[in-house]
């Protein structure tokens, strides 16, 4: 008898926390659903948050196939049309002025290169971000990023500053109190030192939003001291949140937005960097110089995602279904006792557990259930379904996670 996929994943990579060991296989996936090696079927509301057009997607298999058939690749110094189309695309949709777009394959990719254009663009090699953050898993981007743990045995580059998170710390803090602390550090560090750049999310993914005045007086502060601010969207563009970009929900625009995971219309990898024309400075340097960064199957399943986020209205959905999807989810936390909290904003959800020492426990009798979801900042079940997922399916998601408060109780 052969060994398990597990067993056999095992076996073969090297081990890596999250990744390997794991205990699960995955054998097909459609829409809002996948199965297991077992045979169970469940409602994928993590997958890494690539999936927002749904998993295999008709028109974005279709789209492939027809690429495949006729450019199947396009080696460095060379462009292809698709690539051009995309990045025509992305600059006509990024709603910040004349833009100019890179492309890379991972969401670190796009990091490296945002970082690479704030150091040549201000002559400064200093950053800031805020605790907790995460922004890839480069040396460069874990440097920056404020996961003290992952980062802890590498090498880092000089000059990255980590400050108080803009989100509350669980322990009590408001909203407002965490951002005026935020606030007042890079406020601290910006005035007293020559910062490249301040790199953050403009609302986290599990998700927290800071206060309507944070971003504004951030974008102020980075103005006077010729700072530019970098947005990663990378969990929550596309229409994640209701808005096409995160951002747009504040009255504060980035220098360059990081675009990543989703774009790749959750079968290939595809990342971008969109940045202000005038940080067209590097003309000299292999900024993204990537194998694969003008790789025509890539660009074009970045192409199909925009197209099938607009012509199917998923932007709206999102928005719509989120807000419908949260009443429900604030409905139960009132009648139960399992669950302290509900928050989202469009399809970027979570729940807090009562108990955070049952966080993992309540997240595997989810899956037993049939619902696949994320756990962050140690007491969230954060819940990131495709834009495409329907009402009926948003609902049996409540559902089990109602289920799974009585099972794990």
């Amino acid at each position: 008898m052969k060994d398990s996929i597990c067993e056999r994943d095992a076996a073969a990579f090297l081990r890596q926390a999250g990744s390997t060991p794991v205990t699960h296989a995955f054998t097909a996936c459609e829409g809002a659903w996948a199965v297991d090696e077992s045979g169970h079927r469940f409602l994928d509301f993590h997958g890494n948050t690539c999936h927002n057009i749904g998993y295999a997607h008709p028109r974005m298999i279709a789209a492939l196939k027809e690429q495949l058939d006729a450019l199947s690749f396009a080696p460095r110094l060379f462009t292809s049309e698709p690539a051009v189309t995309l990045a025509e695309m992305l600059a006509a949709r990024w709603p910040y002025g004349d833009a100019r777009v890179l492309l890379g394959t991972s969401g670190a990719d796009a990091i490296e290169m945002a970082l690479k254009i704030a150091f040549v663009a201000t002559g400064r090699t200093q950053t800031i971000a805020f605790n907790g953050s995460w922004h890839g898993a480069a040396l460069g981007a874990l440097s920056v990023g404020g996961t003290a743990l992952e980062r802890e045995e590498f090498p880092a580059l000089e000059g990255c500053h980590h400050v108080h998170a803009y989100w509350p710390d669980g322990k009590g803090e408001t909203a407002e109190a965490a951002a005026q602390a935020a606030f007042e550090a890079l406020e601290y560090y910006l005035k007293g030192r020559d910062i490249a750049a301040v790199l953050s999310e403009p609302i986290r993914a599990t998700p927290h939003l800071p206060p309507a005045w944070f971003w504004p007086e951030v974008r102020a502060l980075c103005d006077n001291t010729g700072t530019l601010l970098i947005f990663d969207e990378i969990p929550t563009g596309l229409g994640k949140t209701g808005r096409f970009f995160a951002s747009q929900h504040f009255d504060a625009a980035p220098d360059i937005t990081v675009l990543g995971k989703s774009l790749g219309g959750g079968i290939l990898p595809l990342s971008a960097v969109i940045a202000r024309a005038e940080l067209d400075v590097a003309p000299h340097l292999g900024i993204g110089h990537y194998t694969h960064q003008k790789n025509p199957m890539l660009a074009r399943a970045g192409i199909e995602t925009l197209r099938i986020i607009e012509d199917e209205g998923l932007v709206a959905a999102a928005q719509r279904k989120g807000r419908d999807a949260l009443d429900i989810l604030s409905e139960m936390v009132r009648n139960g006792a399992a669950y302290d909290e509900a928050r989202g904003i469009g399809l970027a959800i979570a729940v807090a557990v009562g108990n955070p020492e049952s966080l993992m426990e309540m997240k595997e009798t989810c899956y037993r259930l049939g619902l696949n979801t994320g756990a962050a900042d140690g007491r969230f079940l954060t819940l990131s379904p495709p834009l495409t997922t329907s009402e009926a399916e948003l609902s049996e998601a409540a559902g089990i996670l109602a289920r799974a408060a009585t099972a794990s109780g």
